[in-house]
């Protein structure tokens, strides 16, 4: 329990991030998406499996210019197309290489770089910025709600191969504690879009579960207990933000898709 605590208060910098937007989250989102892969990959070289972290440097780099040069939307394609493109190139080391360097390195890319960068589009948003907060609160808030209602009443097993402690008691409460803090949220600072802070509530409640599954799916594989040591009692950055991973691009998809074309 003082790990968990210890580890909150080390976790505070990062709503000064998400407040002050700009920049500043940008560099922030960067940072953790590199330190992020950096982990991916290394838990995987444990199982010989050596994919590229310069190519997913260089793809980072690629990606925030595009974003902080404001160039066209276009240029989002093509960026796709050359994190395959440069992937596949790093198999013509034939000798040294397998499929798996590859696919691996593709997969850190756009599970970790890419997902994360969904965090700066949210805040880039006109009108609707202020929703970025939803990311977090759906995801810590599911994280938190579910530890603590599965610790209480926890009976039946929600995953017992991939997540052997989680428990569907333990899912319900994260879904309700996901929906209690985006509604009350809502309720003092988006009142007009309460509606939509709520059903993101749902959404985010189980999309940050099926984050953290993922997440789990692959330390099984690989045989770990955590991505890294960086934030005691929590491992590395994947194992904080994995559900995060999952509830930006949801956020975002779902302001872009609901809110700004119905708007």
């Amino acid at each position: 329990m003082k790990e968990r605590i210890s580890s909150g208060i080390i976790m505070l910098p990062l709503l000064l991030v998400v407040y002050f937007g700009g920049k500043i989250l940008i560099a922030g989102c960067f940072l953790i998406g590199i330190l992020g892969v950096h982990e991916f990959y290394s838990s995987f070289r444990k199982i010989r499996t050596k994919p590229s972290f310069t190519i997913a440097l260089l793809s980072a780099f690629a990606l925030y210019a595009i974003d902080l040069l404001a160039i066209r939307p276009d240029w989002y394609m093509a960026w796709f197309a050359f994190v395959v493109f440069i992937s596949f190139l790093y198999l013509f080391q034939f000798e040294k290489r397998n499929l798996d360097d590859a696919m691996v390195t593709i997969i850190g890319i756009f599970y970790v770089i890419f997902f994360s960068y969904h965090v700066t589009l949210v805040d880039q948003i006109n009108g609707y910025s202020i929703l970025i907060w939803l990311i977090f609160l759906s995801a810590f808030g599911t994280d938190v709600m579910a530890y603590f209602t599965g610790l209480v009443l926890g009976r039946h097993k929600l995953c017992p191969k991939i997540s052997p402690k989680k428990t569907i008691e333990g899912s319900i409460g994260g879904i309700l504690g996901s929906v209690l803090l985006c509604g009350a949220f809502g309720m003092y600072f988006a009142e007009d879009l309460l509606i939509h802070c709520i059903i993101i509530g749902v959404l985010g409640g189980v999309v940050s579960q099926l984050g953290d599954l993922t997440a789990s799916i692959f330390k099984r594989k690989i045989g770990i207990k955590d991505y890294g040591n960086l934030i005691p009692g929590h491992g590395g950055i994947l194992d904080r933000f994995d559900s995060v991973l999952f509830t930006a691009p949801m956020t975002y998809y779902y302001i872009v898709l609901i809110l700004v074309v119905s708007g």
